[in-house]
């Protein structure tokens, strides 16, 4: 792809898109944040700083061996949770890239899931971390992958009253999210009853693997410090099979997916209308293998291009909600 930057103004519009994991996005934390108290450790993890004055939305900072800076998660908590007593489902939300765990709060996260009896959990992935263990990184431990799914996820289910199983989690994400939660879904099987891509990639070798190769060069800019992903100039192909949800089509089985594209990008905006492209054609193509295999699915198209969609985004948060065991 040829290298061009977005405006602020686009990146804004974009709200964490492809495009936008080239571009070194504002980050954000939250003003408001008391120092941390040494309390809820352990899974690698170390709390060190966090923020619970908010009766529904948690933050917290965590040290951990898996990145080599201190990773922010916020923690939405249902209406109910602190006098209910009862034990809720869990969704875990992923931001996309150029944005940060703060993306959905800003976006209305809170409203979308107002009276709602279910967790959300949101945790940073890195501006353009692909939710990954990178194949090489020269700034520090950059895995992802292993901090979400080994550390941050048994975290939670100590620290929160949430169904440590099956049918108790979601996964959702917009843009780079969208295909970090397709690809956790396929190589953790037994993690995530439901699965949910908003304008997320779904096949990383169509097209002479366009999206393999803006993975490796936005990670390289943006994350890594020259490294990747997947490997440069060559790929470490396994891994590239491994995390390509067109290749693990059977590991979708069984579960709730939850599917949304735009049709009609803008056309004065090179990066919307390359990432939504893509994105929509990717997403055909999983949805043709899933046609072909005989996996139920629900896929929306619908006007506009590459950002995130608040009436899909209820939608979907509806339909988590009635996939998942109850609260």
């Amino acid at each position: 792809m040829a290298a061009h930057l977005p405006t602020r103004r686009n990146i804004l519009k974009s709200a964490g898109g492809l495009g936008a994991a080239m571009a070194l996005g504002a980050g954000g934390v939250l003003a408001t944040a008391s120092p941390a108290a040494a309390v809820g450790d352990g899974f690698g993890l170390r709390v060190v700083d966090r923020n619970e004055n908010d009766p529904r939305l948690r933050y917290y900072r965590f040290r951990t061996e898996a990145i080599g800076w201190d990773p922010g998660v916020n923690v939405l908590l249902p209406d109910d949770y602190h006098y209910s007593g009862r034990t809720y489902p869990v969704l875990y939300l992923l931001h996309g890239g150029g944005s940060d765990f703060i993306q959905f709060d800003r976006l209305g996260i809170r409203n979308w899931t107002a009276g709602k009896r279910l967790i959300v959990v949101m945790p940073d992935g890195g501006k353009a971390g692909w939710y990954s263990n990178p194949v090489s990184s020269f700034v520090g431990p950059r895995s992802w992958e292993y901090f979400h799914i080994n550390q941050l996820l048994p975290w939670v289910e100590a620290n929160f009253r949430t169904y440590a199983e099956y049918n108790g989690r979601a996964v959702s994400g917009f843009s780079m999210g969208g295909f970090g939660a397709l690809k956790y879904t396929a190589k953790y099987y037994g993690h995530f009853a439901s699965v949910s891509s908003h304008s997320g990639p779904a096949s990383l070798r169509r097209d002479a693997g366009l999206v393999t190769h803006w993975a490796n060069a936005s990670s390289a800019a943006v994350e890594l410090g020259g490294g990747s992903v997947y490997g440069m100039p060559l790929w470490n192909e396994a891994r590239v099979s491994a995390d390509n949800p067109v290749e693990r089509i059977e590991s979708y089985r069984h579960k709730r997916i939850f599917l949304a594209a735009g049709v009609s990008p803008d056309p004065i905006n090179w990066f919307d209308t390359v990432n939504e492209t893509q994105v929509l054609a990717g997403q055909r193509e999983f949805r043709h293998l899933l046609n072909r295999a005989g996996i139920p699915h629900e896929a929306h198209e619908l006007p506009g291009g590459h950002f995130v969609r608040e009436e899909m985004m209820r939608r979907d948060i509806d339909g988590i909600i009635g996939h998942l065991r109850k609260a």
